[in-house]
């Protein structure tokens, strides 16, 4: 494969992630409890500052394709995993910064986000066709709430995934200075309304983009039905969990189960289907 001027800045980017993924590990490692390294927090300091300097490079990578095929990188698969990349990372650092409770789940959301990194470097970068419905400002919508959304939902995959590790003996020693389940799912369901909040802004953009584009709001293809039943899942997992009285690892579970739908939604489903969306006009 041929080195384009995005790839350096790729690569460099998910080094980035993959050091921050690696001090996450090595901070909730049994070993560096007592660390004063640990003690003083720098290894969270450290975290965010590769997440930052991947979110920079990335910004790289996506202003060199801009300028190399013309227009932004939201069209191929290997445009979307790259511009995901650099969006995921922006808002889990800026919840990481904010959320001092959520940080040590950055050893779970960190290696999600290298799945999609590992995905993104066996791609080609072939050069993408960029249809003329795509002119448009309802469109810009859809995709800037669709990525605060995938983020969010990731976030909370994060906090689900330690309710679920906590139930055995090394998930507790992993992450012992977190705040007890009951907060933890607290703040986890935060997090899934308002990705809820961002999930129905995305579809309400979606529709208003596919009148201007298409001349009809909803069709029912394969993508609007996946994306409806991500919409209607998450919703029955927050009524189910603001319902009933659920175990933490439970709710942890419901959480991880809207983000493989939402996942599968975003990056499988436009790439095998026909419809519009895939940008076949």
């Amino acid at each position: 494969m041929n080195v384009v001027a995005e790839q350096p800045w790729l690569w460099a980017g998910l080094g980035a992630y993959l050091v921050a993924t690696l001090i996450a590990m090595w901070g909730v490692s049994p070993r560096s409890e007592n660390s004063p390294l640990v003690r003083n927090k720098t290894h969270e300091k450290l975290v965010l500052g590769f997440i930052v300097l991947g979110v920079l490079l990335l910004s790289a990578a996506i202003i060199a394709r801009w300028v190399r095929i013309g227009h932004g990188p939201w069209i191929s698969l290997f445009e979307l995993l790259m511009s995901q990349m650099w969006s995921l990372g922006l808002i889990f650092a800026l919840l990481y910064w904010r959320l001092p409770g959520l940080r040590p789940s950055a050893v779970i959301v960190l290696p999600v986000m290298w799945i999609l990194g590992s995905w993104v470097l066996t791609l080609e970068p072939d050069i993408s066709h960029f249809p003329a419905t795509y002119y448009n400002v309802w469109k810009w919508a859809h995709v800037g709430v669709g990525k605060v959304f995938l983020a969010l939902l990731l976030a909370g995959v994060g906090l689900g995934g330690v309710m679920i590790l906590r139930t055995t003996e090394r998930g507790r020693v992993w992450f012992r200075a977190m705040p007890s389940d009951a907060t933890i799912d607290k703040l986890a369901w935060r997090l899934m309304m308002l990705a809820l909040v961002f999930d129905s802004l995305m579809l309400i953009a979606g529709a208003v983009w596919a009148q201007d584009a298409w001349g009809r709001y909803w069709q029912w293809d394969s993508l609007e039905t996946s994306a409806f039943l991500t919409w209607i899942f998450l919703a029955i997992g927050l009524h189910v969990r603001l319902t009933y009285k659920v175990k933490p690892w439970v709710s942890g579970a419901i959480i991880i189960g809207v983000f493989i739908m939402a996942f599968s939604t975003y990056f499988g489903t436009p790439y095998l289907s026909p419809s519009a969306h895939k940008g076949v006009i």
